[in-house]
């Protein structure tokens, strides 16, 4: 590479997306934020995928043209007046650009199908409910005339999850439905509606004295990492999980009772923190993904904010094998649980170096000289939370542990709290990229520890067996019997064909290898056809039970989502999955 090419930045787009543009709908978070490739990062995707400043000199389909307000509405206009006169005229929208909005997320095949112009799987109208008798009063209506209801919260789905399939009704919960129902102290829980953003969340319970009346300050500790564009519904609804969730949990180990509305009526479970009243109701419904009923309102536990007692900590191993040694002893040595846990395999490692600016640093110095070598080390960083000596004691149990497993202690440098700043920026560097064609997309999965590299391995052989591909893989929620593999890649792609048909080949090998094809990003109309194959058709079945109960007339969330109506056109024409 030569020194003009060493200090080379392509022309990235600075400048907020014009309203009404496709741009503006597959943007990652605020419009006016941007977060470009260093230096480092663009001289790796230089040489990994062949590029020269010709390549990135010019960018293409940015989608700054405006989005034609031409989608037809085909709701017959009966039902369109009757649904207004339940949330009122300010609550509908039929122009296109919110109707695309809604249905679309911010999974890479509808940034890829924006960037075409290509509008597909619209609802017809969109309604803001104020309340739980809104929301109601228009699923009575929907079921009794067999219209199709979706829901919108966050938008930050990544698998399909709102698409509007059927057309028919999406409700935006984030407008009016993200109020406080309730807080009680005693119980350290929370009730609020499903609309409600993380933020909004967040820092309602770290002021809990000034906002709530409370004597403490608190946090849910749920921060994925769409946290700032992410609602409580969709958390609950998708079985997500946070980037704290080794110590907090995942979602279904913070809700402790939900409302849920259905065609059936509504339900509301019970409260107590456990009880043995026949199944557990909450975890049927979480992560049902809108295919049962509509969630209004969720009660969360919350635990107490003292963010003076985390303690941040970093590690180089010399070998994958050696770190998972290391986490996994640490996550079954009784000795408390991290809040972060945050695992790179040698690839990510190395892109991690030049992402944080590790490399070339005092600290990428000290490596070398001890024999750290490229695409063989790894990267841990973590923090742990909680009381302050059982935080420290726990800091001080983690580093004897990664020491007895030849770790290179990083903690003097602050790796973590650069991870910690920029964790919720990171999406915005797809937009970068995509920019110039270079695609960068996410799948994960959950395994066990003694599944765990044989997962890994498989994967990645698919992944690279792509010429020109970059395959970086994490674990970043652990638990006493396994984790999860995180696995992003980037490479140039041609076309949504060329995207989609590698996407569905490392499906099938992450469904081949045995693990579970998600961990938290739920499985929307984009992993559902890979669901049963997976959890075999006897539990499809209580599923299939389910949605009959519940949905008796298939009017929320349909066309594939849980894989619970799909079609054998829809498997193979739309999702690509053929049935074997």
């Amino acid at each position: 590479m030569s020194t003009t090419d060493r200090d080379f930045t392509p022309t990235w787009s600075e400048s907020a997306p014009p309203a009404g543009s496709y741009r503006a709908l597959f943007k990652w978070g605020d419009p006016q934020a941007f977060k470009h490739p260093n230096h480092r990062l663009v001289r790796l995707m230089m040489q990994i995928f062949e590029l020269d400043q010709t390549d990135l000199a010019h960018r293409r389909d940015e989608g700054l043209e405006q989005v034609p307000d031409t989608a037809p509405v085909r709701l017959a206009q009966r039902h369109i007046s009757a649904l207004t006169d339940m949330v009122g005229a300010e609550n509908l929208r039929t122009d296109t650009f919110t109707r695309v909005r809604v249905s679309y997320g911010k999974g890479m095949i509808d940034a890829l199908r924006l960037r075409c112009h290509q509008l597909e799987n619209l609802p017809d109208l969109v309604l803001a409910p104020c309340s739980c008798q809104d929301v109601q009063a228009v699923v009575n209506y929907c079921h009794r005339h067999r219209i199709p209801l979706y829901v919108y919260g966050g938008g930050s789905t990544v698998t399909r999850g709102m698409e509007a399939v059927k057309g028919g009704v999406t409700l935006d919960m984030s407008v009016h439905m993200r109020r406080v129902v309730a807080f009680n102290e005693a119980d350290q829980t929370i009730t609020v509606e499903a609309g409600m953003s993380g933020p909004q969340l967040e820092a309602l319970l770290n002021q809990a004295p000034e906002q709530l009346g409370a004597v403490r300050r608190y946090t849910c500790g749920h921060f994925p990492q769409s946290f700032e564009y992410s609602s409580v519904g969709g958390w609950v609804v998708t079985r997500g999980a946070g980037q704290n969730s080794t110590y907090y949990g995942k979602i279904e180990d913070i809700v402790i009772a939900q409302e849920l509305v259905t065609p059936r009526g509504i339900l509301r479970t019970m409260p107590q923190p456990r009880c043995a009243a026949g199944p557990d109701y909450d975890q049927i419904l979480i992560g049902s993904e809108g295919s049962f009923g509509v969630l209004t309102q969720v009660t969360l536990r919350v635990s107490r904010w003292m963010p003076q007692n985390t303690r941040r900590f970093s590690y180089m191993f010399r070998s994958w094998e050696q770190a998972l040694a290391a986490v996994r002893e640490v996550m079954q040595a009784e000795v408390g649980f991290p809040s972060v846990f945050r695992l790179s395999d040698p690839e990510e490692t190395d892109v991690a170096m030049k992402m944080y600016g590790i490399e070339g640093s005092p600290a990428d110095t000290l490596l070398k000289a001890f024999g750290y070598q490229p695409m063989q080390k790894c990267l841990l960083l973590g923090s742990t939370d909680g009381e302050r000596s059982f935080s420290r004691r726990l800091d001080a149990a983690i580093r004897r542990v990664c020491r007895r497993n030849g770790a290179f202690d990083l903690s003097l440098f602050p790796i973590t709290a650069r991870w910690e700043k920029d964790r919720f920026r990171d999406p915005y560097l797809r937009d970068d990229m995509g920019d110039f064609g270079i695609i960068t997309d996410t799948l994960e999965c959950g395994v066990t520890w003694s599944q765990l590299e044989a997962v890994h391995a498989a994967v990645r052989r698919v992944v690279k067996s792509r010429p020109k591909t970059v395959c970086m893989t994490h674990c970043s929620h652990m638990y006493p019997q396994g984790t999860n593999l995180y696995f992003i890649f980037i490479s140039p792609m041609a076309s949504i064909d060329d995207y989609l048909g590698f996407q569905y080949r490392i499906l099938d090998a992450i469904q081949q290898s045995g693990a579970a094809m998600s961990h938290h990003h739920g499985m929307g109309k984009q992993t559902a056809p890979w669901l049963e194959e997976s959890i075999g058709t006897p539990a499809m079945d209580v599923l299939r039970a389910l949605k009959a109960h519940f949905d008796p007339r298939n009017i929320l969330n349909p066309g594939g989502t849980l894989g619970l109506d799909m079609t054998r056109e829809q498997r193979e024409k739309c999702w690509g999955k053929t049935q074997r």
